[in-house]
């Protein structure tokens, strides 16, 4: 840790003291009385930790500089509302809090930024999205949203499309008895229909080996691009049985077609 240090206004913080237990306590209670040269102290004395949690994004595009700027912020906003009066080490209260201040910088000086307007735009329809909801007890139309904030349709989606975060399509979103159900099961496929591919890879004869219930399955999931949930709903079972048996039907046809 001593060889890897930042030069702020000219301090070398390699070299900034460490606080005992006790010491830290009788400045915690001085500044919570309005002593402002405790208060500095305390940062002062506290810096080192704010260099050892950005250590750990060193290997960010951000200027190590504007990172412990950053995470003096968090430092600051942690030493004005410790509470002395709680069984909890100073550290363990602030670590996450400087931390948390680094992720939202970095978070929102990100590669894909979203302007200050269209965040403006997502936030009014988000709100007037729920407000709606509540008043009517049904989900508005875009078109809905849009009239209400007094902003064109098309603004609308954009802002809205600007604000969420990727997701994988791996990423768990139901588990029943261990068979998880994954967002990919989740989205229909309307473009790989039967008459797409069922010639080119012989899969009615492979399905003619299924029983009828597995083979209902196999239509309704890749002949109609139908979800796992909507086929459960029409077959009157759970998503989890037909997990299990669309993944017993894909077996045995796998198995009929290497054979």
């Amino acid at each position: 840790m001593s060889s890897y240090r930042v030069d702020l206004c000219g301090l070398n913080t390699s070299k900034l003291p460490l606080l005992k237990d006790d010491e830290k306590r009788e400045l915690f209670i001085k500044a919570s009385k309005g002593d402002k040269e405790a208060r500095e102290e305390l940062i002062f004395c506290n810096l080192r930790l704010v260099l050892s949690i950005i250590h750990k994004f060193s290997g960010k595009s951000e200027d190590i500089d504007d990172l412990f700027q950053i995470g003096c912020i968090g430092l600051i906003k942690a030493i004005d509302n410790f509470d002395t009066t709680q069984d909890v080490k100073f550290s363990t209260y602030a670590v996450p809090m400087i931390t948390g201040e680094v992720k939202r910088y970095l978070r929102d000086n990100s590669a894909i930024r979203v302007s200050r307007s269209l965040k403006d735009v997502a936030y009014k329809a988000i709100y007037t999205r729920e407000k709606m909801i509540k008043q009517g007890n049904a989900e508005p139309a875009m078109s809905e949203i849009a009239q209400e904030i007094g902003v064109d349709i098309s603004d609308v989606v954009i802002a809205m499309e600007a604000v969420q975060s990727p997701v994988s399509l791996y990423d768990p979103v139901f588990n029943d008895g261990g068979d998880t159900l994954y967002l990919m099961d989740q989205i229909s496929d309307k473009k790989n229909l039967e008459e797409n591919w069922i010639e080119n890879l012989s899969l009615r004869e492979a399905t003619k080996a299924l029983p009828e219930r597995e083979k209902e399955i196999i239509r309704m999931r890749f002949y109609d691009g139908r979800t796992q949930m909507e086929v459960a709903k029409e077959l009157g079972i759970s998503q989890a049985q037909v997990s299990r048996l669309e993944k017993n039907a894909l077996k045995t046809m796998k198995n009929f077609l290497v054979s």
